[in-house]
């Protein structure tokens, strides 16, 4: 984006910024390749906007938006990769439950893109078994957002099990995301959820007729086209570009292919033709030109069918995003090829929902050879979904088994590592060359136990929450925090020399200070800072740190002490003890040089 755009975008809300990135997202799949480019740029504008804002929900719904515009951009997939990878980082980071299964959900499209399936099957496993237990709504969201971030991880999971032809997973994946919108659904909303469920049902029909069960398939078909009828008014008020005045079958292919597989007829051929080789959805052009050789072929012109479905393989030729499709395509130029025999042949041949061997009509080996391997394959699929559900409760198994250990691990009040966890850490550090030196702080807060006379021991919880947050917070990226107990904080800062360790810790001190006196209720923070020697055990290393950080309660508090290393020791890691020398007391006020 343009930095003259830039300025515009700071004005904008949090709510704008988001609306913006869903319309965006709306455009892309329809526009040609040089408007998608310029999509990607103005998504990747509103990005750096959220990341300077910080707000982490608005962060990672942007990161999703730009991930996904390359996903459906050609070239752009490796690009896609990194945003990902970001995108699951920063979910994790910030405990977005649904965002998270958001970010699995598009990994496995990236994934069916290059040709790994059963690896995309195991990321919707991941997303489904986070969504499976995902938290309660949070309150401060609000609930119509909460519900549209779980019905957006749904459809993202939903449309990598069509893409693998994994229907009945899919339609109970998109029955949950219908669900979740039921109550507060927009006309956007409406209309996705209906596309969606046209599109899969028509390439379910397909899948049918490819085993021999064409009533089903033509009950799929009939379900298809009544919802492209239903569409029509949400469609109207939708995001999607659309002209006005315009019948959404007129607009959109998959809508208009509907209409075509439930009933092909000459009424169809024109609206199809005009949409086919359109700008559309991934797929939407094989259906559409699927339906419209079907109509051709109806009124007896089979070359143009043929015509019609040999120039959309040629055009289809580098899209690996949906293999079932690609194989429902080649079947049909296969059956029109078979000429007048064509359907009934294929039909008869099928090893499902076959006549009686001595009732069948002969095919020809190809056509029988081509039938036992469809029976094959869909014998797969059955695989498939038990290798799903298999991966599902594998990883929702995991996720609690991870849950439990982590709250041994975890400060019940504050969320930050318990001492047992402290304890672990440290012996890891001790032992790691690269952590060295090492800085170990001990921190009080001054005044709390005034808060709990004074107030309650529930205000003094919540001031240990907020100083818990802004030590933490104020602190560098790979420093460590844990409650150590009562209102005791340890900090460990890995690689840090005591004046670097000084100045880091100074930001926390004064953060502290100046917290709104209805947070802190003016508590302040003395720190005892030392430096861990050689072969030197957890407890006499804490010990030195809580001596020292007595002397800063002697003066004055709201400061950190530390102690020189000793003379004739080199380096700044080591400290002296209390018997060999005086600690020196920061001011908060200062902050010391970084070493040259």
């Amino acid at each position: 984006m343009e930095d003259s755009n830039r300025p515009a975008l700071g004005d904008m809300s949090d709510a704008w910024l988001l609306g913006r990135a869903r319309e965006l997202i709306a455009a892309v799949q329809r526009s040609d390749h040089a408007e998608q480019l310029k999509v990607i740029d103005t998504l990747d504008g509103l990005l750096e906007e959220t990341q300077r804002r910080g707000e982490p929900i608005l962060v990672a719904q942007l990161l999703r938006a730009s991930a996904l515009a390359r996903l459906v951009t050609r070239g752009m997939v490796d690009e896609a990769e990194q945003l990902l990878d970001e995108m699951l980082a920063h979910t994790k980071r910030h405990g977005l439950a649904l965002l998270r299964a958001n970010a699995h959900a598009l990994r496995g499209r990236l994934l069916v893109l290059s040709l790994q399936e059963d690896a995309a099957l195991t990321e919707i496993a991941r997303a489904l078994a986070i969504l499976d237990d995902a938290p309660d709504p949070d309150i401060q969201l609000g609930r119509r957002a909460w519900d549209r971030l779980l019905s957006s991880a749904l459809n993202d999971c939903w449309i990598v099990l069509n893409q693998l032809g994994v229907y009945e997973a899919a339609e109970e994946v998109i029955a949950r995301a219908h669900q979740a919108i039921r109550d507060s659904a927009g006309p956007h909303e409406i209309t996705l959820q209906l596309m969606n469920r046209v599109k899969m049902l028509l390439g379910w029909g397909l899948r049918l007729e490819r085993v021999g069960r064409y009533d089903d398939a033509a009950e799929k078909f009939r379900t298809a086209a009544s919802m492209a009828i239903a569409v029509e008014a949400p469609f109207a008020e939708s995001l999607f570009p659309r002209a006005a005045g315009t019948p959404a079958v007129d607009q959109v292919g998959v809508l208009a292919a509907a209409l075509a597989f439930a009933a092909p007829s000459t009424a169809h051929i024109d609206r199809l033709r005009s949409l086919h080789g359109a700008q559309g959805y991934p797929h939407e052009n094989i259906l559409v030109s699927i339906a419209l050789a079907r109509c051709l072929d109806g009124e007896d012109r089979e070359e143009d069918a043929v015509d019609v479905l040999l120039n959309v393989l040629h055009t289809q030729s580098e899209d690996n995003s949906q293999p079932s499709m690609r194989l429902n395509l080649v079947r049909e130029l296969a059956r029109l090829a078979d000429g007048a025999r064509g359907r009934e042949t294929m039909a008869t041949a099928s090893v499902v929902d076959a006549e009686p061997p001595a009732e069948r009509k002969p095919a020809s080996p190809l056509a029988d050879y081509a039938a036992t391997l469809e029976a094959e394959l869909w014998s797969l699929r059955e695989s498939q979904i038990a290798t799903l559900n298999t991966r599902r409760e594998h990883e929702r198994l995991s996720a609690e088994h991870g849950a439990v250990t982590q709250q041994a691990l975890q400060d019940p009040l504050t969320g930050l590592p318990n001492r047992r966890a402290l304890d672990e850490r440290l012996r890891t550090l001790a032992a790691t060359a690269m952590a060295q030196p090492l800085a170990v702080a001990l921190v009080d807060l001054d005044g709390f136990k005034d808060v709990n006379d004074q107030h309650s021991h529930a205000e003094g919880d919540d001031v240990l929450r907020v100083v818990a947050s802004t030590l933490r917070d104020a602190l560098r990226g790979d420093d460590i925090v844990a409650r150590y107990g009562g209102d005791e904080f340890i900090v460990l800062l890995p690689g840090a020399p005591l004046s670097a360790a000084t100045q880091a810790l100074n930001r926390s001190v004064k953060s502290v200070a100046s917290l709104p006196h209805h947070l802190s209720h003016g508590v302040t923070l003395s720190i005892g800072l030392v430096s861990l020697r050689a072969q030197e055990r957890a407890e006499e290393v804490l010990s030195r740190a809580d001596a020292a950080m007595y002397q800063a309660k002697r003066g004055g508090g709201n400061r950190i002490a530390t102690c020189p290393p000793p003379v004739g020791e080199q380096g700044e890691g080591v400290e002296i003890g209390a018997e060999q020398g005086e600690s020196a007391v920061s001011d908060p006020t200062f902050e010391p040089e970084e070493p040259t």
